[in-house]
C-alpha cells in the first residue's frame, strides 16, 4: 500500500459513502409507474460491516433521495444518513455535529463532481475507479474496482489493513 494511504488510512474514525456510482454501478433504473431500482454489491455490504465492526462509523451522503438507499442503510446498520442533498460539504458539516471528529479522521468515497468538495478536504478522499477522470486526478487515491462493483470493499479493507483489524475479521471466517 502506497506510505501516504496507509497514514491517512490509519486515522480514520468515519467512513462516509457516496451511493451512485459508488454503492451502485451508477445506473438508474425506472419502471414505467416511475419507481426505482439500484443494484448493491454484497461484497461491498459485507465489507461495510466489516469495517463498523471494527470501529469505525460509517455513513451515507447521496445527492439523490431513494427509500432503496433508507432500505440498505438499514440493512447494513449504518445510522448515518444523509440524502437529497447536493451541497455535500454542508451535508458533512451536519454529520460532524453528530459525530465530531477531526477532518483527518474522515475518509470519503465518492466519484463525480459533487463529491469533490468532501473528497479534498477529509483526511483520506478516494475516488472509485470508474469516476470522472477529474475526479480521479484530485483524489488521494482510486480504487482499482469500479463503483458497484466491489470498490466500497477495498476502501473498507485498506482502512482495516491500515489499522491492523483486516487480519483478525479475515480470520473469523477461518
Amino acid at each position: 500500500m502506497h506510505a501516504d494511504l496507509n497514514r491517512r488510512a490509519s486515522a480514520i474514525r468515519l467512513a462516509i459513502f457516496d451511493v451512485d456510482g459508488v454503492l451502485t454501478d451508477g445506473r438508474l433504473f425506472f419502471m414505467p409507474d416511475g419507481t426505482e431500482f439500484k443494484s448493491f454489491n454484497t461484497l461491498d455490504g459485507h465489507g461495510i460491516k466489516m469495517l463498523m465492526a471494527s470501529g469505525v462509523e460509517v455513513a451515507i451522503i447521496s445527492g439523490r433521495k431513494s427509500p432503496l438507499v433508507e432500505k440498505r442503510a438499514a440493512n447494513l446498520g449504518i445510522k448515518h444518513l444523509i440524502q437529497g442533498r447536493e451541497d455535500k460539504l454542508n451535508a458533512l458539516t451536519e454529520l460532524r455535529e453528530l459525530l465530531p471528529f477531526e477532518l483527518g479522521q474522515i475518509a470519503f468515497l465518492g466519484d463525480d463532481l459533487p463529491d469533490l468538495p468532501v473528497m479534498r478536504r477529509v483526511g483520506l478522499g478516494m475516488a472509485v475507479a470508474t469516476a470522472d477522470s477529474f475526479v480521479r486526478q484530485h483524489a488521494h487515491g482510486v480504487t482499482t474496482a469500479g463503483g458497484g462493483a466491489g470498490a466500497a470493499r477495498e476502501f473498507c479493507e485498506l482502512i482495516m489493513r491500515a489499522q491492523g483489524s483486516l487480519d483478525q475479521a479475515q480470520g473469523t471466517y477461518l
